[in-house]
């Protein structure tokens, strides 16, 4: 849709920024804390993590992803009013929101698909803010602005990927189509009592007898192959330890037929530029050489973050169930023991339910050049929604949850 003239962008001065380093650090930084939970959302939308993505050559557009990043400045006092990390995109790989049959009907029709404008944190499927801005009217501007550049790049959409709310009701207020996928995330709740797990037996205690069993039976074969586990975080992090992780990322990310989305360079970045927003589990057989890693994000750097994000993992040594252990047991009951409110698996698993991940929604917000395609994929989504519902409504009846306070331990 064309949307109206803005008479509030008369305020602002836009930029389209292509090295994300060329937005002060402290501009950004200080817009994301004005956001509703900004200052809480991890380190993905911190200006260091975005830009170590592309300084690594991670995220840029040798990659497939190219920077568009859209900023509105203030035209009486030169501040940064809003902001938005938008890419052109040459593929639909990292992004977590599956577009790829949209791509192929516009092949299908002679349509090029490709570049389309993305909203988002490549290679990370965690919610947060997408559309940064001081005020309502500020980000009403800047999608505005988005729109805008994509129509002028002659790009064939423009996707927000899980976004906030107020990034959803803006977009909504200008026509995006809304789709939403699903999400696995654990609740440091009892579901009996509405308070916080007391200790890692109180959690098992709540979980129905079969989930309570197959999750003690994981946890003794690693535990019978002489393997140990050590938590460590932020500065504790040494170089040491992010070579070896990213040796263990690299190599499992080749097992299964995938060249890995990051590298050396992006991870030692982030550990140094923000160290207390990173917690790594090392597992050793016996207390020796490392064998295996995972990597977990925190909300913020303070002693009691809110939530924790499950990101990273790899292992050089094969060890059944590990995998289960470093990435959902270790976590969960370092969630527990730090009063971590919610700790969040990352798209798509439905065997993490059985580890007391529930289904969750996120949200996105879609735009299409094409009328008759942008009609066309308005009725698919809106399918796509009914057989969602119908979808979490199948998981719920699945709960690991007791559904008796009464069933034996």
């Amino acid at each position: 849709m064309d949307a109206p003239t803005s008479p509030e962008s008369a305020d602002y001065l836009t930029r389209v920024v292509h090295d994300p380093r060329e937005v002060p650090a402290t501009a950004w930084d200080a817009l994301l804390q004005a956001q509703p939970g900004g200052g809480a959302c991890g380190p993905f939308l911190r200006h260091a993590y975005l830009a170590a993505l592309h300084a690594s050559g991670c995220a840029t557009a040798t990659t497939g992803w190219a920077p568009h990043w859209v900023t509105l400045w203030n035209r009486a006092d030169g501040a940064l009013v809003a902001a938005a990390p938008l890419y052109a995109k040459t593929h639909s790989y990292g992004e977590y929101v599956f577009d790829w049959a949209w791509a192929e009907a516009h092949h299908r029709h002679g349509l090029r698909y490709y570049p389309k404008g993305v909203v988002a944190v490549p290679f990370t499927p965690v919610a947060g803010p997408r559309l940064l801005a001081r005020n309502k009217g500020s980000r009403t501007a800047l999608l505005r602005a988005l729109l805008d550049h994509a129509r002028e790049r002659g790009w064939s959409s423009l996707h927000i990927l899980l976004g906030t709310d107020a990034d959803m009701h803006c977009a909504d207020g200008e026509g995006l189509l809304a789709r939403e996928t699903v999400q696995f995330h654990w609740h440091n709740r009892h579901p009996q009592r509405g308070t916080a797990f007391t200790d890692w037996e109180d959690f098992l205690s709540s979980l129905s007898q079969d989930k309570r069993k197959k999750i003690r039976q994981e946890r003794r074969k690693v535990a019978a192959a002489g393997v140990t586990i050590e938590a460590r975080r932020g500065a504790a992090i040494g170089e040491a330890d992010w070579a070896f992780f990213t040796r263990c990322y690299t190599q499992t990310y080749r097992e299964h037929g995938n060249p890995p989305y990051l590298n050396e360079a992006f991870f030692r970045t982030v550990g140094q530029a923000l160290p207390d927003h990173w917690l790594m589990f090392i597992a050793r057989y016996g207390g020796g050489a490392p064998i295996a890693a995972s990597l977990v994000a925190l909300s913020d750097g303070g002693a009691s973050p809110t939530v924790a994000y499950g990101r990273y993992w790899g292992a050089l040594k094969r060890v059944d169930c590990l995998h289960f252990e470093l990435c959902y047991y270790q976590p969960l009951a370092w969630c527990i023991a730090h009063g971590v409110q919610r700790f969040e698996g990352g798209a798509q698993g439905e065997h993490k339910m059985a580890r007391a991940l529930l289904p969750t929604a996120v949200p996105s917000r879609h735009w299409l050049a094409h009328p008759a395609f942008a009609d066309a994929i308005g009725d698919y989504l809106a399918r796509e929604r009914a057989a969602l519902q119908d979808y979490r409504a199948a998981l719920s009846a699945h709960s690991p949850y007791r559904q008796a306070p009464c069933e034996r331990r």
